[in-house]
Parts: structure tokens; C-alpha cells; sequence
């Protein structure tokens, strides 16, 4: 029996039971944070404070002061939107030549032993 389920974000068909695939326990919890980290506030119709605005340091020169400030954005909306999961740790990596930052959050699952690692890639989009 899982203890957390989600619809899978893709959609998909379940193949056997013909209704939406659903994600479950971890997964569930990682996609949900993901979704959270992804979505800009307001940006969600009736919801305009669920979201992180982390898009908009994307658009930064990359400095000390920008992966302190993105830690504290993925860090406030994990702690406000998402009650299964509790931050341990956030590492941020700039990457200049690919005008990308590669983020690691390590997180606490409700009902999970282990920790978690989620691997994050951050890309500008022109």
C-alpha cells in the first residue's frame, strides 16, 4: 500500500487499468517538488502564491549573492507547499559556459528512511 500518490505529470495510460498512471510514495513527493520548483508565482490560475520565481535568477549574472538567493527560493516554497518533504541540504553549481546551473536538493521524505536526492538542471530558454 503507498502512502502518497500523484498523477503522473505525463498523462500517460495506465496499461492495464486504462485510467491515468499515477506516481507514488517518493516519486510522487519528487515530482510534486520539482512541479513546485518549475512554476513561477502566479502563475497558476486561482493559486497565485503556490511557485518559486526561480526562473527569474536564471536571467542573472552568477554570483555568490545569486546561489544564496536561489537556495533560499527552492528552501521557502519546499518548506510552505510541500508538508512530505523536509530540506537536509541544497548545493547550486553555476555552469557559465552553458549558461545553466545544476542544483541538488537533498530531502527528507515523510514515512521514508533514507534521504533523497534530486538532480535539478536550470537552463535559460531564449
Amino acid at each position: 500500500m503507498s502512502t502518497f500518490s500523484d498523477f503522473n505529470n505525463s498523462f500517460a495510460i495506465h496499461p492495464s487499468k486504462k485510467d491515468i498512471a499515477l506516481k507514488t510514495d517518493v516519486n510522487a513527493v519528487v515530482q510534486s517538488i520539482k512541479s513546485l520548483l518549475l512554476t513561477d508565482k502566479g502563475e497558476r490560475l486561482f493559486q497565485p502564491d503556490v511557485g518559486s520565481n526561480i526562473r527569474q535568477m536564471l536571467f542573472e549574472n552568477y554570483t555568490p549573492q545569486t546561489t544564496i538567493l536561489l537556495k533560499q527560493f527552492i528552501s521557502e516554497t519546499v518548506e510552505n507547499f510541500e508538508p512530505r518533504a523536509a530540506i537536509l541540504d541544497i548545493s547550486v553549481s553555476p555552469d557559465d559556459d552553458n549558461n545553466t546551473m545544476q542544483v541538488k536538493i537533498m530531502v527528507r521524505i515523510v514515512n521514508q528512511a533514507d534521504p533523497v536526492q534530486m538532480d535539478l538542471i536550470l537552463e535559460r530558454i531564449r
